[in-house]
């Protein structure tokens, strides 16, 4: 009950820190509806995002751009939201209004021309609501002289496309109008006036609906093969893990049964064999326990997310409430890590539980740092505003520092005090048992192969969309096949770790501790190989700016997995083996 109430507070302050502003967006006629501009960049590049106002567009003057404040997760977003010329008015339609006029010298048309050569795109905020669109295109179709020539057009026209519901703002678009457009040439100079245009019009659809019109047709589109691919992927899962499964079970009972009627005389063999050593606690336990306390913590943090999802916390066009989300819930549930953590490590009589602590709270914490100041460094060299301000790493580290260290301590001390003693239904011989050697397709390495295959391959379908998602500019809304494929995921990784544990055994190898954690958080090397795959055939992205951001970060996810994985592998391998051993009749 204590448990589940923790869950629901949980629940409860995360959604109440991640969600809206309480502003009800209502507006009257006339009224002038906020509208900020964000940020560009790079299409390819979505972490290489720079501020709207570093190219020469219309802009207030130096004194009067303002900057609105940022929550957290915009801020880790990479938003720089600042004020705009853009005048909208609720349900006023403009024809033609010009926004400005410029004189735009050398520099600032070479900057036009190489960001329309790398597709750049901006982001405004109408309402709350994402707008996107291109700065220009080019043409390199062009022959001039007989030469190839690439031409640049910029586009100096926008038109917003305006849905309302009464007084609330339902739907906008913005689209560029290709009838109007600014060739920028060599000339040393260019005049340049910018303008746009609006259209508002009537809609019946409510305003708690209106984040749905914002879903991107790319999942839409693919919804039909996407479930296919999902339903082939899980049958083929259900029948392999069920016949692992029904094989082990077959195998089990025949063994239970052959161990328990034999003659107690005879020469033992198999996994029965190591009944005296199989309950060893692991070498580098502080170290184990520690791996295996984050890991729960993990799969706490996983469920609460998903959780969150499920129930419409987070909506399109909106990450920041997302990375704010993981922040909060990472902080607030460090408190199963050190539970955990403690626990074990009680029950392994361990002694050391200041280092145990220290431990249990860097494993994860210290490499995400060390990779996130990397990583923000060479962002700061780029001028992006992917770069996190100084003031928001103190208030992550102060988040840590006084709530999830401190929760840390707490469930350290709470294990250490409460735990019971280890229930081993074996006794433990005094000196170890020589073990056997293996085959080379026996040892650790492909064990490892083996273990991350099966849940990589039920997985690595789901994995392409959320990678397009992640790294691209669509937003993923499918929590709940999300869902589904996250418990298979689980329920893979524990089936195919009991399989090699039993393996393991019967090769009268008793170091199964280790060897269970590695073969499930296997995966994670899985994940971050198919990495590399999609960044050098599935994505276009380029530059060390956006490597660094790809693979620094896609490394503290996998290592995420790995760790959450690995204590799936190993809890769901220790239940199995005390399951087995309490059966067996020892000598």
């Amino acid at each position: 009950m204590k448990r589940i109430l923790f869950v629901l507070l949980v629940l409860v302050v995360t959604i109440g820190l991640v969600q809206g502003d309480g502003n009800t967006h209502l507006y009257k006629e006339q009224e002038q509806v906020p509208f900020y501009v964000n940020k560009i960049g790079p299409y390819s590049n979505p972490s290489e995002t720079y501020q709207y106002y570093s190219l020469p567009f219309c802009s207030p003057t130096h004194k009067e751009i303002q900057h609105r404040h940022a929550s957290l997760g915009e801020v880790l977003e990479g938003d720089a939201i600042s004020n705009s010329l853009y005048d909208l008015r609720f349900g006023v339609d403009v024809q033609w209004q010009q926004l400005c006029k410029l004189h735009l010298n050398k520099e600032e048309v070479q900057k036009f021309k190489k960001a329309i050569e790398e597709f750049y795109f901006f982001e405004f905020l109408f309402d709350g609501l994402p707008l996107r669109g291109f700065i220009g295109t080019i043409d390199k179709s062009s022959i001039i002289e007989g030469k190839p020539e690439t031409r640049y057009y910029l586009f100096k026209h926008l038109h917003f496309e305006i849905l309302y519901n009464k007084d609330q703002v339902i739907y906008a678009n913005v689209s560029s109008d290709l009838r109007q457009v600014q060739e920028l040439t060599n000339d040393d100079e260019a005049v340049i006036e910018f303008s746009y245009s609006s259209h508002w019009a009537e809609t019946s659809l409510e305003y708690s609906k209106r984040l749905d019109l914002f879903k991107d047709n790319f999942f839409e589109q693919e919804m039909e093969i996407h479930w296919l691919s999902i339903m082939n992927s899980f049958v083929l899962v259900i029948l392999l893990t069920g016949f692992i499964a029904i094989i082990i079970l077959r195998v089990l009972k025949r063994d239970i049964t052959r161990y328990s009627t034999s003659d107690p005389d005879d020469e033992e063999y198999g996994w029965k064999l190591v009944h005296g050593d199989v309950f060893r606690f692991p070498p580098q336990s502080n170290l184990f326990c520690a791996f295996v306390g984050i890991g729960a913590q993990f799969v706490a943090v996983s469920f609460l997310i998903l959780i969150l999802a499920l129930v419409g916390t987070f909506y399109p066009g909106d990450g920041g409430s997302l990375y704010t989300a993981a922040i909060i819930c990472y902080a607030l549930t460090a408190v199963v890590s050190g539970l955990v953590s403690g626990t074990f490590y009680k029950q392994f009589s361990g002694d050391r539980w200041a280092w145990n602590i220290i431990l249990t709270a860097a494993l994860y914490a210290l490499p995400l740092f060390i990779v996130a100041s990397f990583v923000n460094i060479v962002a700061a060299t780029y001028s992006t505003t992917s770069a996190v301000p100084f003031s928001t790493l103190i208030s992550i580290l102060a988040i840590w520092l006084f709530v999830g260290f401190p929760l840390t301590v707490f469930g350290g001390i709470t294990g250490r005090r409460f735990a019971t003693p280890f229930q081993a239904p074996c006794r433990t011989k005094n000196f170890p048992r020589e073990i056997p050697v293996a085959a080379w397709y026996r040892q650790a390495p492909f064990q490892m192969i083996m273990a991350g295959f099966l849940p990589f391959s039920a997985i690595y379908i789901e994995l392409y969309y959320v990678y397009t998602s992640v790294w691209g500019h669509n937003s993923y809304t499918l929590y709940g096949i999300l869902f589904l494929v996250y418990l298979i995921l689980l329920i893979v990784t524990a089936c195919i770790t009991i399989a090699l544990t039993y393996f393991q055994l019967s090769m009268e190898d008793h170091r199964w501790w280790w060897r269970s954690f590695f073969s499930g958080g296997s995966t994670g090397l899985f994940i971050y190989a198919y990495s590399f795959f999609y960044y050098l055939y599935r994505s276009k992205m380029t530059g060390f700016l956006q490597a660094s951001f790809y693979f620094g970060y896609m490394l503290m996810l996998c290592y995420f997995f790995f760790i959450m994985l690995g204590a799936v592998g190993y809890y769901s391998s220790l239940l199995f083996i005390k399951h087995i051993y309490s059966n067996l009749k020892t000598n």
